[in-house]
């Protein structure tokens, strides 16, 4: 890429002043490649002032390092681009936000150990003092509906909660071009509903965004242009208002994902069951468990919906093992009693789990695929201590070719992989163990059409086999997909259970705010 810096003293322009302006951002030719593939491919992107510009692509298709590359945090092989109608060359992100370019990523780029206000103060003009950074996030949080603590430590977010971070992150930095990478896929539909109003109302006042979703709906609803990217080429580019689901996954994947199997299958025995499970926060930031109840059995799927941040991750801890303070008979594993056993021991009896973050939890970055087995098979080390390592890559090949992850090998480390990617590796490493009670938190986080239905595909599959399996999700159709009860979670209780069949997003969506005592019914006892 050549050229220089451009200046950011010219105003953007109206939305209505489209047709007569120079494109807001110009990609030509860019390439880029790394030693086990060519992640973009000779890529050509214009984007207009106020335009909502989706780019579509299944997993591993180039999105996110063309994105990377237009925000200073990749360098390309070749290419040029434009913003504003001159050449620049953005060698990193402070340069690319110096020419109004922001960026919320898929897997956020946060400090833990940091409040919510450091961690946005960290982005801006340092001539802004923390306090009013923090008046400044209060404001728009209120005005865009983002509900965030900015002295709230980032550690004690959910995930949810992280990207409102990185969005209000974005939108504190009056961008000219802001560019989103699967910005609503933990949010709920309340919350997409509001940050469509904002996106449109930015687009109004002439910023362009790039939009990365695998929500077909959602780039229907909102875009106005579409890129599709495959094997990292551009192989189409339309308008999305006319274009169907089925024609967009046809774009992006050749073809359209396969229809889900739901059959009905006869329940077995109860496999797990919390009784009045109470549990105070562990941090000031924390959410309290209150008379938590639920129940599991062999032969279903049971969701549990909710707002990121109304004790998910709590629950989740104390039902994976890494909080052992409920009562012992709180939690009962097949008729065992397990609230004071650790994770090792829970996985012993059957219990599997899949966090939510993929990267230091689910998996350990730099080890490879076949090395990451480790975390969860039980039969991995042999006599003396020795590592089972020609076993291990074994496992870890037939899950790559089952699953179809796109990877260089059992030995490719797990941070070479794309998200969608690394998600279906880690489903299937899980699935493959047999678990009696396997529980996954956003199973499909970030997954592209197809792969979310592959993923979605081997949970039923699962349950046909008669695993009991317990799905967290903040993505309502994936939860109608495939469940066949849910609970809803809000500030730290649980609803009753609901039969999907009486599940609506209506419905559901005044049980994220606590009101299901108002919404009496029969559906209302327990199945």
């Amino acid at each position: 890429m050549t050229g220089s810096p451009l200046s950011t003293d010219s105003p953007a322009l109206p939305a209505a002043a489209q047709g007569s302006a120079v494109p807001r951002l110009q990609l030509t030719g860019i390439t880029k490649a790394y030693p086990a593939v060519v992640a973009n491919s000779g890529i050509s992107l214009t984007v207009q002032p106020g335009e909502i510009h989706a780019v579509l692509g299944e997993n591993g298709a180039g999105k996110s390092t063309l994105m990377k590359i237009i925000y200073g945090a990749v360098k390309p092989d070749a290419g040029s681009m434009a913003v504003d109608g001159r050449s620049v060359t953005v060698r990193n992100p402070q340069e690319a936000r110096a020419l109004g370019i922001a960026m919320v990523f898929q897997h956020f780029s946060l400090f833990d150990t940091l409040t919510v206000a450091e961690n946005v103060w960290l982005g801006l003009d340092k001539s802004l003092s923390l306090a009013e950074v923090s008046r400044r996030i209060i404001a728009t949080t209120q005005e865009y509906g983002l509900q965030l603590e900015p002295t709230r430590p980032v550690h004690t977010l959910g995930v949810g909660e992280r990207q409102r971070v990185e969005i209000v992150r974005s939108l504190l930095t009056q961008p000219k071009l802001l560019i989103l990478d699967e910005p609503t896929s933990v949010l709920t539909p309340q919350a997409v509903e509001n940050l469509f109003v904002t996106l449109r109302q930015l687009a109004a006042r002439g910023c362009s965004i790039l939009y990365i979703s695998h929500k077909l709906h959602e780039i229907r609803a909102l875009c106005t242009a579409c890129t599709v990217l495959r094997g990292g080429k551009v192989t189409g580019v339309c308008d999305p208002r006319e274009e169907t689901n089925a024609s967009l996954s046809r774009l992006m994947i050749g073809a359209e994902p396969p229809a889900l199997e739901h059959r009905e299958v006869s329940l077995g025995a109860t496999v797990l069951e919390v009784r009045d499970l109470s549990l105070g926060r562990e941090d000031q930031f924390g959410v309290d468990l209150q008379q938590i109840a639920l129940q599991v059995r062999a032969g279903e799927v049971v969701g549990i919906a909710g707002v990121s941040g109304n004790g998910q991750k709590e629950l989740l801890y104390a039902l994976s093992g890494e909080d052992t303070r409920a009562a012992p008979s709180a939690i009962q594993l097949a008729g065992q009693a397990v609230g004071r056993l650790n994770p090792a021991q829970r996985r012993e009896l059957g219990l599997h789990f899949l966090p939510e973050e993929r990267l230091g939890r689910g998996a350990v970055p730099t080890l490879s695929l076949a090395h990451n087995l480790l975390l969860t098979r039980r039969n991995a080390v042999g006599r003396g201590g020795w590592l089972r390592l020609p076993a291990l890559r074994v496992q870890a090949a037939g899950i790559i070719a089952r699953y179809q992850v796109k990877a260089a090998g059992p030995q490719a480390a797990a941070q070479s992989l794309s998200g969608g990617n690394l998600q279906k590796f880690l489903v299937g490493r899980e699935i493959e163990a047999q678990p009696a009670l396997l529980i996954v938190s956003q199973p499909t986080w970030g997954v592209d059409v197809g792969a979310a239905a592959q993923i979605r595909g081997e949970l039923l599959k699962l349950r046909d086999n008669g695993c009991a399996v317990l799905v967290v999700s903040e993505e309502m159709e994936e939860l109608f997909d495939i469940c066949d009860r849910l609970y809803v979670m809000a500030k730290g209780q649980l609803s009753p259970s609901l039969p999907r069949a009486e599940a609506t997003l209506e419905r559901v969506g005044q049980w994220m705010s606590g009101l299901w005592t108002a919404d009496a019914g029969s559906s209302h006892a327990q199945a």
